[in-house]
């Protein structure tokens, strides 16, 4: 019975998870700050060439997951 336990904690996670992306993806446009265009995230243009490196929304996303996961590892 404890593996079939084990098994349930993490489907729920993942439901979490997957709840809380979608609630992103719905209501993300009404946020004030925009994922993915974060101030600090990189954009170079020169011409038809356009660079961009969110490397703030990686950060703020690596955070996140870090508190996620060490929360659930308790």
């Amino acid at each position: 019975m404890g593996e079939w336990s084990e098994i349930g904690k993490l489907l729920i996670v993942f439901g979490l998870i997957l709840i809380g992306i979608g609630l992103f993806l719905l209501f993300g446009d009404k946020l004030p700050l925009k994922l993915g265009h974060l101030p600090g995230d990189i954009v170079y243009e020169r011409g038809n060439f356009k660079f961009y490196f969110p490397w703030v929304t990686c950060l703020v996303i690596s955070i996140i997951l870090t508190l996620i996961f060490s929360l659930w590892r308790r």
